[in-house]
């Protein structure tokens, strides 16, 4: 059962936002920068990668280290909670990689029939 407080629910919701992934995955190497993660990651704002390194600040899964520089330099790096998720985020990365064509197809598959029964 999957109910609303169960804890492979809380596990699905932490991976199930694309972006918790991405960043994580983005960390695997060490410690980075805010403006080198969007630099590997590509396509992220930096306000969504704001808030979702928040997210996962807030959840254990990384950490915040805040140098008292000038400028102020501030660098992510990933917890050992943050770390054990890596194994299941690369089995998905698998997965993915492995059955994208079939996903892709099924869609193509769904949307010429939705289009030869639209009106």
């Amino acid at each position: 059962m999957f109910l609303a407080d169960c804890q492979a629910r809380l596990a699905f919701d932490l991976l199930g936002n694309t972006w918790n992934a991405v960043v994580l995955w983005a960390l695997r190497h060490g410690p980075r920068r805010p403006g080198q993660l969007r630099e590997e990651i590509g396509g992220i704002r930096t306000k969504v990668l704001t808030e979702t390194l928040r997210r996962l600040e807030y959840n254990g899964l990384v950490a915040r280290h805040a140098y008292a520089e000038a400028p102020p330099r501030v660098e992510y790096e990933l917890t050992p909670l943050g770390r054990s998720l890596l194994p299941p985020i690369e089995a998905f990365g698998e997965w993915a990689f492995d059955h994208a064509d079939e996903v892709m197809a099924a869609q193509e598959r769904m949307d010429a029939m939705r289009s030869r029964d639209a009106p």
